[in-house]
């Protein structure tokens, strides 16, 4: 019974932690949980645009790699467009040209009417690349007032440390330990809202370019194949003719002796 009581007194004894990160919290009181709570919130809507965004790309991607393979091989552009998935934005920017083709020729000038399925395109375009940028500027401000959100919550611990310092009159570890604490934790949760939001926002401006670019080069096609009565259709390297190579010249015979 002695030893019993003896490793009971020294678990009384044993120092306890008071300087985790629920009691820095605690300690900071309204402030400290409002910033933790802000920036969490901000943590969250940053993911799910990443994801989100990143699954509607992939999506846009994979279905310019079955154009070439559907859409071009049917004989008029309006039955190659109900080849193409229901609400995509490659067939959105047939649908509009289509609607565009049947709305010129009401117009009697044929630069007009060309000027016209032009700028119909583009605005197709421009739409459809305004909703892939929807969320980005949400990921944009948090990568850019993350830091300072946290740095007010560092602002307010030291001032807090401060405070400590001043009452007991001494700058004794015991004192400051928590607030200074909490300081340092503000500082790193801003930091880390804030670098995978400005990763995610480099990440998907970059596809979005690369699937502008290939609207551009869709729209023109389209464009082309208007104008043209179904005329003009790209065609793929795979299906281009190969050159054939010039056959070798003969030798010369010899010259006889």
């Amino acid at each position: 019974m002695l030893i019993v009581d003896i490793l009971a007194a020294a678990g009384e004894a044993a120092p306890q932690n008071k300087f985790g990160f629920a009691e820095a919290l605690e300690q900071g009181g309204f402030i400290a949980y409002a910033t933790v709570v802000i920036l969490g919130i901000m943590s969250f809507g940053s993911f799910y645009i990443l994801f989100t965004k990143w699954f509607e790309q992939s999506k846009i991607l994979r279905q310019y790699n079955s154009i070439r393979g559907t859409f071009w091989k049917a004989s008029s552009i309006k039955e190659g467009s109900t080849k193409l998935e229901k609400n995509s934005a490659w067939r959105q920017l047939v649908e509009d040209g289509i609607v565009a083709e049947e709305q010129h020729a009401k117009m009697t000038d044929e630069l007009e009417a060309h000027d016209w399925l032009h700028a119909s395109l583009a605005r197709s375009e421009a739409t459809i690349n305004a909703r892939l940028a929807g969320g980005l500027p949400f990921l944009a401000t948090v990568g850019a007032t993350a830091p300072f959100i946290g740095l007010f919550g560092t602002v307010v611990g030291i001032y807090r440390a401060l405070i400590a310092i001043g009452l007991a009159g001494s700058a004794s570890i015991d004192k400051v330990a928590g607030p200074v604490g909490e300081a340092l934790i503000m500082t790193a949760l801003g930091l880390l809202v804030a670098v995978p939001a400005v990763l995610a926002y480099n990440y998907l401006q970059s596809r979005n370019k690369r699937i502008a670019e290939l609207l551009t080069g869709f729209s023109s096609d389209v464009l082309a194949n208007i104008t043209s009565k179904g005329a003009v259709k790209p065609v793929s390297p795979a299906a281009a003719a190969p050159i054939k190579k010039p056959a070798a010249a003969a030798p010369k015979p010899a010259p006889a002796k």
